[in-house]
C-alpha cells in the first residue's frame, strides 16, 4: 500500500510545524524590533525638554535652568542635567568630522533602547552650539518593552497552541469526514438501504481511506446482492410451494371425508418428493450464491461420467436418440464429480424434456486450450435471443413452448451454471440455426486423448 494518508498527515504535520517555528521568530523578532524604539510622543516630549533647557541656558539664566531641571527631576523621578562636553584631542591629533558629528554624552532618542538592560538609559539632546547637551535618565514610564512579557507569553504559549489547534482541526477534518460519510453509509446500510456507496462521495481522494470507503462498496454490493438473491429465493420458493402444497391439501381432505386413499397416496408421496427436491436445490443454489465455493478436491474422468449420464438418460427417454462424441478419456483435475455430475444431468435431462419423441440430443466433448468444450444440443423449441442469459436465473422459465412442459421449477440451469463455475468453468446457451438450443460449457481439465465416436 502507498500510505498516502501517512504521508499527507506527515507532511501536514512537518509543514504546520515548520510555520510555527517561522511565525514564531518572525513575530518574535518585529515584535521585539517595534518594542525597541521609544514612542514618538515621548520622543517628542525629551525633544521639547531639551528645547526648553536650551532656551533657559541662551537666555544666560542659570537660576531659572537650575529650577527647571529640578522640578522636572521630581516630577519625572529620574536626574536631568545640562554640561558642556569640549574634547580636546592631545598629542597633535584631531577630532575628525564623523566624530564631531557622532558625539555624544548619551543615547539619541530616536536610537533603539536595549530592553534587557536592567538601567534606564541616558537621553541626550545636543544643543545646537554642538558641545552644549541636556541629558535626562529616560524615565520608567518612557521606557519601551513594557508589554514585552506578555508577547512573550503569547509567542510562547498561545501562538503555539492556537497554530496547533488549527492544525489538528485540520488533520480531524481530514480524517473524519469520509469516516463519517462511512457510518452514515453504514447506518443507512444496517436500516435497510442496500444502495448506499460511499467511495463516489469522496471524489478524487485517494488515500487508504479511500480504500477503505472501496472495500465498503464492494461488500455492500456483495452483501446486498446476497440479501437481494436470498429474498428473491425466499419469495419464489414460497410460490413454488403453494401449488404442491395446495394438492397436497386437496388429497388430506379427500382422505379425511373418506374417499378411497390408495390412488391418492402415490399423488400425496409425488408431491412431498417434489417438495423435497425443490427445498434441497433452493438450499443447494442459495449455498453457491453465498458462499461461493470453490469447488475443486478430487479428479475424474469426463468421458466416464458423460457415459454413465447418457446411459441414464436412454433408459429414461427411449424414444430420443442421444449421440455422442467422447474422447476415450478426459481427465479433469481439482474438480468434483458431484458438481459436474448433476450440473451436466440437469442440461441433458433439459435437453431430452423440450425434445419432441423421436427426436435427437447430441453431445460432444473436445479439447480446448486448458480444458474441455462440452456442447449438448436438442431439437427443442429454444428460447427467445433475449431470454438466453435470463433461463440461468432461478424460477426463471423461458418460452410459452417450454412452460407448457410438466416438472420444472426453473432451478435446473440456474444450479448447473453455479455449479460449473464453482468447478472453475462456465456455461452460455446459443439457439441453433437448425432449430433447438445448444448449451456449452468450457470445463479446466489436465491429460488430453482422441475423440472416439460412440
Amino acid at each position: 500500500m502507498s500510505r498516502r494518508l501517512f504521508w499527507k498527515l506527515c507532511g501536514t504535520l512537518a509543514f504546520g510545524t515548520l510555520l510555527l517555528f517561522w511565525v514564531i521568530s518572525f513575530l518574535g523578532s518585529e515584535t521585539e524590533e517595534k518594542m525597541s524604539f521609544i514612542a514618538k510622543a515621548h520622543q517628542q516630549t525629551l525633544k521639547d525638554w531639551g528645547r526648553t533647557a536650551e532656551t533657559l541656558y541662551l537666555a544666560g539664566d542659570e537660576a531659572a535652568l537650575s529650577d527647571w531641571l529640578t522640578a522636572l527631576q521630581l516630577e519625572e523621578d529620574t536626574w536631568a542635567a545640562v554640561v558642556r562636553s569640549d574634547v580636546m584631542p592631545l598629542a597633535d591629533s584631531y577630532l575628525s568630522e564623523q566624530f564631531q558629528e557622532g558625539f555624544r554624552l548619551g543615547r539619541n532618542v530616536e536610537w533603539k533602547i536595549h530592553l534587557y538592560f536592567p538601567d534606564n538609559p541616558i537621553m541626550d539632546i545636543t544643543f545646537a552650539d554642538g558641545h552644549t547637551h541636556f541629558l535626562v535618565t529616560l524615565p520608567q514610564r518612557m521606557r519601551p518593552g513594557n508589554y514585552l512579557p506578555q508577547a512573550k507569553l503569547f509567542l510562547k504559549l498561545a501562538l503555539p497552541l492556537t497554530v496547533l489547534v488549527i492544525l489538528c482541526a485540520i488533520i480531524y477534518r481530514h480524517v473524519m469526514n469520509p469516516l463519517r460519510q462511512l457510518e452514515l453509509a453504514t447506518r443507512q446500510f444496517s436500516e435497510g438501504s442496500l444502495g448506499v456507496r460511499v467511495r463516489a462521495l469522496l471524489g478524487s481522494r485517494n488515500d487508504e481511506l479511500a480504500a477503505l470507503a472501496e472495500t465498503f462498496d464492494r461488500m455492500a454490493e456483495r452483501t446486498g446482492g446476497l440479501i437481494l438473491t436470498q429474498r428473491r429465493l425466499i419469495a419464489d420458493l414460497s410460490h413454488e410451494l403453494r401449488t404442491p402444497l395446495t394438492r397436497l391439501d386437496m388429497a388430506v381432505s379427500c382422505v379425511e371425508e373418506g374417499m378411497d386413499s390408495r390412488h391418492l397416496l402415490p399423488r400425496i408421496r409425488r408431491e412431498c418428493q417434489m417438495m423435497r427436491n425443490l427445498v434441497e436445490d433452493t438450499l443447494t443454489l442459495a449455498w453457491l450464491e453465498n458462499e461461493k465455493p470453490s469447488l475443486k478436491q478430487e479428479s475424474l474422468d469426463l468421458t466416464d461420467l458423460l457415459d454413465s449420464l447418457l446411459e441414464d438418460a436412454r433408459y429414461e427417454y427411449p424414444g430420443h436418440q442421444l449421440n455422442s462424441r467422447l474422447p476415450e478419456s478426459a481427465i479433469i483435475t481439482h474438480s468434483s464429480h458431484r458438481a459436474l455430475s448433476q450440473a451436466v444431468e440437469n442440461i441433458i435431462r433439459n435437453a431430452c424434456l423440450y425434445t419432441p419423441e423421436g427426436g435427437a440430443v447430441w453431445v460432444s466433448l473436445q479439447t480446448e486450450a486448458e480444458g474441455y468444450q462440452l456442447t449438448i444440443e436438442d431439437e427443442g423449441p429454444g428460447v427467445p435471443e433475449a431470454q438466453l442469459e435470463r433461463i440461468f436465473t432461478p424460477f426463471f422459465r423461458a418460452a410459452e413452448a417450454r412452460d407448457r412442459q410438466p416438472g420444472g421449477y426453473g432451478l435446473g440451469l440456474a444450479l448447473a451454471r453455479r455449479q460449473v463455475e464453482a468447478t472453475g468453468g462456465w456455461i452460455r446457451a446459443i439457439n441453433r440455426e437448425a432449430g433447438g438450443l445448444c448449451m456449452s460449457l468450457w470445463l479446466p481439465a489436465g491429460v488430453r486423448s482422441p475423440a472416439r465416436d460412440l
